[in-house]
């Protein structure tokens, strides 16, 4: 049994984690941590964890934690994940990894050096809808694809729980970083493909200030095929996929959510030819559980650091694009 103790336990945690650890076959939480001891102290109470910090360097020195999930605001993801590392702890950091490659590279070699596991908690590597659109696409059910699309939009104006959102020292960027990253890691995981190069546009508004609350990217994969991501802030949530083949398409409506069942369809030009009803409900407990099995069982962990760096190289070369107006390179780290 692995024991976790969760950095930075928020909304998050409160909503998505905590729910997927109650499913657990071979992991819990152990300790937690906040701002404040109070908080910290009302939040292990509410979800009987033993343990209640209000930092994480005593989090991570506790006896008591195995691996520590990080789930802090961007900002501070490598601060936390180096402490975790250089108390011997396994790090689950969420996404993205970092604000820039450079984080993302330190994380990793230090975790290295550390000789402990490292891995990004892009969690739709788990869901049942991109595991068989990858299926299927590998299964040659459509042929060789031509194009993808990956959207994701939530109404983020107002209200908003994080509201460190459109903060740029604490979010590193905005929509693009956000939710861009789930669209950009999930057409890598479907399409089994690397990202060669980017373009990117974006618009902000009086709410976002100087982060983007909408992008549009194009992304240039190594086997040929031309992607396209579009994510915001504004529009009600939607999270469409899709993959254009030589010989039709699949098709999932909402295919990145974790609330509803979801439909994976094949179609031709007018019809749709196949479908199957899947559940990504048990994704977040998918992903802890294999994070456990890798640290006990020494199975490769399916969003290792190395592919959170990856992630954020092409991050990276959007905000490059986004300012150059020029497609930008993205360098290879997997």
């Amino acid at each position: 049994m692995i024991r976790f103790g969760i950095v930075g336990f928020g909304l998050h945690a409160v909503k998505r984690l905590m729910p997927g650890f109650t499913q657990s076959k071979n992991c819990r939480v152990t300790a937690l941590s906040r701002r404040t001891l109070d908080k910290a102290q009302a939040s292990a109470k509410q979800f009987n964890i033993a343990l209640a910090f209000d930092s994480a360097e005593a989090l991570c020195q506790s006896s008591e934690v195995d691996a520590v999930l990080v789930t802090t605001p961007n900002a501070m993801h490598l601060q936390d994940v180096l402490i975790a590392l250089r108390n011997g702890k396994h790090v689950l950091c969420e996404k993205p990894m970092g604000v820039n490659a450079d984080e993302c590279r330190q994380m990793v070699e230090a975790a290295r050096k550390a000789g402990v596991l490292l891995g990004v908690a892009q969690v739709f590597r788990f869901e049942d809808s991109t595991r068989r659109l990858r299926e299927r696409l590998e299964a040659g059910e459509i042929g060789k694809p031509i194009f993808a699309r990956a959207e994701f939009s939530f109404p983020g104006k107002t209200g908003h729980a994080r509201q460190w959102l459109y903060d740029p020292a604490v979010a590193g960027g905005g929509s693009i970083a956000d939710v861009g990253v789930h669209c950009i890691d999930g057409l890598r995981f479907i399409l089994q493909d690397e990202v060669t190069s980017v373009s990117a546009q974006a618009m902000s508004d009086e709410v976002s200030g100087k982060l983007e609350a909408a992008s549009a990217i194009i992304l240039q994969f190594s086997r040929g095929t031309l992607a396209t991501v579009q994510v915001s802030f504004r529009a009600d949530y939607r999270t469409p996929l899709e993959i254009v083949g030589e010989h039709g398409a699949l098709r999932a409506e909402n295919g990145f959510n974790v609330e509803r069942p979801v439909t994976v369809e094949r179609r031709d030009v007018w019809d749709v030819i196949e479908s199957e009803t899947v559940s990504n409900a048990p994704a977040y407990t998918r992903q802890v559980d294999a994070f456990a099995d890798a640290i006990t069982k020494g199975v490769p962990f399916p969003a290792s650091g190395e592919q959170g760096w990856q992630n954020q190289e092409i991050l990276d070369a959007a905000y490059r694009s986004i300012q150059s107006k020029k497609m930008e390179e993205v360098p290879r780290r997997v």
